[in-house]
């Protein structure tokens, strides 16, 4: 059994209510250019939530599971930009301080945007692990409450919320296209699910350049990689973690690779299509299919998670 169940995962959803957004989701066609018809593709609009993205519902599930003692020591994390963001949008509404410790391939404007929340945004490294090694050590020193990115089973809990919310409001979904990081997303939308409909597939999406996940389970172990070479920031950490390595074995068909340039074009997509406003990593699903990492059968019903806001896909 996964070390986060349906139970958990639906009381994460009753704590969270009413801190978080439920995001809409819209049918893809008609459009101009871009899909085969044979098929029915949705996109779930999870860049519309609180900061931006589903990252709100992790932080926010894992605030809500803190005794009083935990929550006034403050928050502490380590992230690309977007969990960082989420954990200072719950320490806001807790009116406690936060700390996010970012790498230096963050944008700038994720550190204007986790300030603006009331957060301190410090850079630390020049990848994620780096930063992540750096906010545990300021964890130990000033007892704050360490919350991580993708490890953790109420942050899992919590991005498995999207998961369930997803299948409510389309029940005959066949297949769900979900970015992969260092994989708390696509692990909590998978047990959500799989637990309720076990015919239906999880297809995960890495950057060429930063397959962590992929890679893992070819070796059958939690490998790090040698290098990451991806713009996609939010979805390059070196290594996962075995809790995430666990679930995406037992949870998820496939993992397809997009290249950063598909990602662009897709993110452009989305922009002159929809005006739909996407970083890279929300564009990974709408990247798998248009360069057919993922084909569907005809008639399949599929869901693409826009998983990110961001200004990747708009004009120059």
């Amino acid at each position: 059994m996964a070390v986060v169940t349906l139970s958990d995962i639906e009381a994460a959803a009753a704590r969270i209510q009413g801190i978080i957004r439920e995001t809409p989701v819209m049918p893809a066609l008609p459009v101009n250019v871009g899909f085969a018809d044979d098929y029915v593709l949705n996109l779930k609009l999870e860049c519309l939530q609180v900061t931006g993205s589903f990252k709100a519902r992790g932080a926010s599930s894992k605030l809500t599971s803190l005794d009083d003692a935990a929550i006034a020591r403050g928050l502490i994390t380590a992230s690309g930009g977007n969990h960082g963001l989420g954990v200072a949008y719950a320490a806001w509404r807790a009116g406690v301080p936060a700390k996010i410790y970012l790498p230096a391939n963050s944008p700038k404007s994720k550190a204007e945007k986790i300030t603006a929340w009331g957060a301190e945004a410090i850079y630390s490294g020049e990848v994620w692990d780096e930063a992540n090694a750096e906010a545990l050590r300021m964890a130990d020193e000033t007892g704050m409450s360490y919350v991580h990115a993708f490890a953790d089973p109420m942050v899992i809990a919590g991005q498995g919320t999207l998961g369930l919310e997803t299948l409510q409001q389309l029940p005959r979904t066949d297949t769900l296209l979900v970015a992969i990081g260092g994989g708390g997303f696509i692990s909590g939308v998978s047990i959500a699910a799989k637990e309720s409909n076990p015919k239906l597939k999880v297809i995960g999406i890495e950057p060429v350049g930063a397959p962590t996940l992929k890679e893992s389970l070819a070796a059958n172990r939690v490998i790090t990689l040698d290098k990451i070479e991806t713009k996609a920031n939010t979805l390059a950490p070196r290594a996962s973690e075995q809790v995430n390595f666990d679930i995406i074995r037992d949870y998820v068909e496939d993992i397809v690779l997009v290249d950063d340039g598909a990602m662009v074009d897709a993110a452009r997509w989305l922009w002159f299509e929809f005006g739909i406003a996407a970083e890279l990593s929300g564009a990974a699903a709408i990247a798998a299919l248009m360069t057919d990492a993922y084909r569907p059968a005809p008639g399949e019903n599929v869901v693409a998670i826009i998983c990110g806001a961001g200004k990747d896909g708009l004009a120059d």
